[in-house]
């Protein structure tokens, strides 16, 4: 479980304000600390290495297979590491609505948004999910940015909206054609496999309380579901006793994001990047495209009309070499981007790369090159997701 001196000294009932950039980097440096299921993780056999601050399995029966069994099955990955937070209080829609880009006070209850935390210059600080779960709104946030996060949504929200840390919960996302499957088997009330894609709700499994959305990270059906800490071995255990599900690391998070062209931030995003660049446009709604309003609205309006100067776009590559962040990306001699992320697909079994090129360069078919240790890859720009989505709809 996540230190106690870390809890008590950053959260009460109201996040503190006090706590400057110079702890919060404490915070995070102070680590690697270990989530709920770390015993459980190294009983199951799994390689753990240090990621966003904490002890995280990166495999267990190799990166690879564990991709195609998220594919073909079900996948339990522990995403503890992410920062789950409550928005409370009257008029607390409307107060988040003037941090992100999004039309936030629309949100049904129940319902699920993607959304963007937005810097004054309209940079990214982080993307993040927002639900209305009726008395308050809850976040999942980022777990490498979530004390920056949690500081500036608290400089930004009014003094009457409560933020709170709900750092006593563990995180399990179940993703895969069989999720749903597997988590029948549970009996828990009422039926979470009645939900549809973006949507959310409380879920009792015996009398433990967990919040369950279907959503997820790898393109597949699935599930994200909150669940007290104290509960969440027992539930990892039960889950992994379906024939359906096994448990999966990050390496394979990865890889299964990657194919499903979603980006991931600190690498594809960033505060140097902005929502029309990183063609994350869909999460700017109607409302907020007219009206403005939201940190960055006058620039990222701008580039709306007139467009950027650069765009995320998919490559797919020749051979087995895979690009690598940061690698060089060229239209004959002129270099025109740069690679954010980029690896092997095991379901298309070749090498796939996300990059940020001149908006002339970034028509699907267009042919490229990256510069690979001083050898140059071919490539073409290709639409993404580069495996298709199978939300449940």
């Amino acid at each position: 479980m996540v230190c106690h001196a870390v809890r008590s000294c950053v959260l009460s009932d109201r996040i503190d304000p006090e706590i400057d950039k110079s702890e919060r980097a404490d915070l995070a440096e102070a680590g690697p600390w270990t989530l709920p299921l770390d015993a459980w993780h190294r009983e199951q056999g799994a390689r753990m290495v240090e990621f966003a601050g904490y002890w995280m399995p990166v495999q267990y029966e190799g990166i690879i297979a564990e991709h195609l069994w998220t594919r073909e099955n079900a996948g339990l990955f522990d995403v503890s590491h992410m920062g789950q937070l409550k928005v409370s209080g009257k008029g607390a829609a409307e107060a988040l609505e003037r941090l992100l880009p999004g039309d936030i006070s629309a949100l049904k209850p129940g319902k699920v948004r993607y959304s963007l935390l937005l810097a004054e210059n309209g940079g990214i600080l982080d993307d993040l999910m927002v639900t209305n779960a009726g008395d308050h709104l809850y976040l999942v946030v980022n777990g490498a940015t979530k004390w920056d996060d949690i500081a500036h949504l608290h400089e930004g929200l009014p003094d009457e909206i409560v933020l709170s840390h709900l750092d006593e919960d563990g995180l399990l996302a179940l993703q895969g054609p069989k999720a749903s499957a597997a988590l029948a088997k549970l009996e828990i009330r009422p039926l979470p496999t009645e939900l549809k894609f973006m949507q959310a709700g409380p879920f009792l499994w015996g009398d433990v309380p967990l919040g369950i959305s279907r959503s997820g990270y790898t393109g597949e059906d699935g599930f994200e579901i909150n669940v007290p800490a104290a509960h969440i071995t027992a539930l990892a255990g039960a889950l992994c006793e379906q024939p359906e599900v096994k448990p999966v690391g990050l390496g394979a998070r990865d890889s299964l994001r990657l194919e499903a062209g979603l980006p991931l931030y600190g690498h594809d995003l960033s505060e140097e990047t902005d929502p029309v660049s990183a063609d994350l446009t869909f999460a700017i709604s109607k409302k907020r495209r007219t009206e403005g309003g939201f940190p960055g609205s006058e620039r990222i309006l701008g580039l709306l009309s007139d467009g950027a100067a650069r765009l995320r776009v998919g490559l797919k590559l020749d051979g087995r070499m895979a690009g690598r962040e940061g690698a060089g990306v060229f239209s004959g001699e002129t270099q025109v981007g740069a690679v954010t992320s980029g690896g092997f697909s095991p379901s298309l079994q070749r090498p796939i790369a996300m990059a940020y090129v001149d908006t002339a360069c970034a028509v699907d078919g267009t042919a490229l090159a990256i510069e690979m240790r001083g050898k140059r890859l071919d490539a073409t720009v290709a639409p993404m997701p580069f495996v298709p989505h199978h939300y449940y709809r």
